[in-house]
């Protein structure tokens, strides 16, 4: 932890739960919610190489898979503020050599890399047409929200762009998108592999998808076991309890980075 990192007016800094991690934060902008840490965990990484995340926003993703691999993790966030609070939850938690974080369009981002150079990417993009957007929402929200800086179609060419052959790529998103998803990345060379859905509750619709697709991989997906975030008390599941805590419990000991 680096205490010499400056936070800015109405700025804080939020524990992640697990492994020590902060992470700064601002209700100016957009916070990370309970879809990224799904996806830090859900997505399938190597124990070594070059991991990317698109749509990073603050940085919550690649701190979070920070634990669970030694690649290096690139990310890319094209609105200045996020990226600048990412940087500095990078460097809060000592984490620049592994971690490094980018501004700028993920649309544009291969023209500084190079074809097929990732083994994993991950994808938190917005969920919402521009058509939907509010015009009298704050900007911030608005690029996280709605696709204001690329269709869904424009992110998923991004990521096979990116992508090695072989490689995944994780995305998150509503399940009512899912066909849309799904026709977007096969069309792109991307093959659906495991998906997985969200329910808040066991009689609710599902309202998160998970979906895993590999780079020029065969047609064959897997429908995981569906995950349910409460019991009927409005508590978190076990699972839940463990995908934000880790061996981090409440009443026991954190474990250190």
């Amino acid at each position: 932890m680096n205490n010499e990192i400056t936070l800015l007016p109405n700025e804080r800094l939020d524990d992640l739960l697990s492994y020590g991690l902060h992470i700064i934060q601002s209700r100016e902008v957009f916070s990370f919610s309970m879809d990224a840490v799904l996806l830090a965990r859900f997505a399938g990484i190597p124990t070594k190489g070059k991991v990317l995340d698109l749509c990073t926003g603050n940085g919550v993703i690649p701190l979070l898979l920070s634990t669970r691999t030694k690649a290096r993790i690139d990310a890319v966030e094209i609105q200045p503020r996020l990226a600048d609070m990412a940087r500095r939850s990078v460097a809060w938690n000592a984490l620049q050599e592994q971690i490094h974080i980018y501004e700028g369009d993920l649309r544009t981002f291969f023209d500084r890399s190079q074809y097929g150079s990732y083994d994993a990417i991950t994808i938190n993009p917005p969920y919402l047409p521009p058509e939907n957007g509010d015009q009298n929402e704050n900007e911030h929200y608005a690029f996280a929200r709605h696709e204001l800086n690329g269709s869904l179609d424009e992110m998923v060419q991004a990521c096979a762009k990116l992508v090695r052959t072989g490689g995944k790529v994780s995305m998150v998103h509503r399940p009512s998108r899912l066909v849309e998803i799904t026709e977007t990345m096969r069309r792109h060379r991307l093959e659906p592999k495991r998906i997985r859905f969200v329910h808040p509750h066991e009689e609710a619709e599902a309202n998160i998808v998970l979906i895993e697709a590999a780079r020029d991989g065969k047609p064959e997906v897997r429908l995981l076991p569906p995950l349910i975030v409460y019991n009927e008390e409005r508590q978190y599941k076990e699972e839940l309890m463990r995908i934000y805590y880790g061996d981090a419990r409440p009443g026991q000991e954190k474990k250190e980075s």
